[in-house]
């Protein structure tokens, strides 16, 4: 983020790392201590770890997604009101068949209670050698938005331009690689993958005593996409009238047509103020039919939330609760957040561009 208004705020205390040698169905952590999970669970019958009672080698897809829900319910205990997830996840063959256990298990997430936000599809630009021969190549895997509530962490506006998307919504496309870790070896969940997560649902600073997250505030400017023609003509009849920052601001709350709700102002009012209908009038005037385009407007930060507390902030913790080799803690911290790690084998130390390390808890 190079715009300076899209700078996270600084968090008062500084971050904290961890991990955990523990089962991710009883994590050693205290209720409401986690703003937000990363991860990427065992996949049924792909590799057998040898640990006992192990999450993976189960009998049956039925079984495989019982245990995931189990451990989603014991997530949701640690996870903070506005946490959410972004849960990775693959499928296996089985009989020479797909068994479609991403969306049995997020189905099996909707009827426990959890809302699917988003499916997101992982696209991978390589991946390892597949000699099949009577089918294609998988290249992509499923990475669904698991939230609590609809009153969730989430900052669009601050991925969109981190990410290329320019202040628009988001493609739920996301083409990223393999990379190599430290060992040579191919590692399954790309920084890039968490960078991204991280940066659309893990607050960057919260408060440490009503526990509510800073949210980016928002305002809808003047200006439009111009890369899209009929913006940029939009613009040059804007700019080339005697209309002012009031005609828009009047459009956008008028909205798009003259019918029904979209004569109803934002403000909950149910009609508009008759200044502000005249506004809105005279500026369709001199736009025609690209009045239109002002209701999509770019936006701005205008500044952070803050809460009424006098108590410091601490960053956002993102846990993993099958963190492996650690890729997604080193992810995560690099970018100013806690992290907490959770394995049956967990990494003895996370080495952190920063120069800093992680030691086992």
């Amino acid at each position: 983020m190079t715009d300076e208004s899209l700078k996270y705020p600084t968090p008062d205390r500084s971050p904290t790392h961890e991990t955990h040698e523990a089962d991710a169905r009883d994590l050693p952590l205290e209720d409401n201590t986690v703003d937000f999970i990363v991860t990427s669970p065992p996949y049924w019958q792909k590799r057998d770890y040898g640990f006992e009672d192990q999450i993976g080698q189960e009998e049956t897809p039925e079984e495989y997604v019982e245990v995931i829900i189990e451990t989603l319910d014991e997530w949701r205990r640690v996870l903070t009101d506005h946490g959410s997830i972004f849960f990775n996840i693959g499928d296996t063959y089985e009989k020479r068949s797909l068994t479609g256990i991403p969306w049995k298990v997020a189905e099996a997430a909707r009827e426990d209670g959890w809302l699917v936000r988003n499916e997101i599809q992982w696209v991978k630009e390589s991946g390892m050698p597949d000699p099949a021969k009577n089918r294609l190549a998988n290249r992509h895997e499923p990475i669904f938005h698991f939230t609590q509530n609809n009153d969730y962490y989430y900052d669009q506006h601050g991925y969109s331009h981190k990410y290329g998307y320019n202040g628009a919504n988001p493609s739920d496309v996301w083409n990223v690689g393999f990379e190599r870790n430290t060992g040579g070896h191919l590692a399954p969940f790309p920084s890039e993958l968490v960078e991204r997560a991280v940066t659309l649902g893990c607050p960057p600073a919260v408060c440490t005593e009503c526990g509510e997250p800073r949210t980016r505030e928002l305002r809808r400017t003047d200006k439009l996409d111009e890369s899209r023609s009929q913006a940029k003509r939009a613009m040059e009849i804007y700019e080339q009238s005697d209309l002012t920052k009031e005609h828009i601001r009047a459009i956008q709350s008028y909205g798009i047509s003259d019918a029904g709700k979209a004569r109803e102002i934002q403000d909950g009012t149910g009609r508009n103020a008759e200044e502000v209908q005249e506004l809105a009038e005279e500026a369709k005037e001199v736009l025609g039919g690209y009045f239109r385009e002002f209701t999509f407007a770019k936006k701005e930060t205008s500044g952070w939330s803050e809460c009424d507390c006098d108590a410091p902030t601490r960053p956002g913790v993102m846990m993993d609760p099958f963190c492996g080799t650690g890729t997604s803690l080193d992810a995560a911290a690099n970018m100013g957040f806690s992290t907490v790690g959770v394995d049956l084998d967990p990494p003895e130390e996370i080495q952190m561009s920063l120069g800093a390390s992680v030691q086992q808890g």
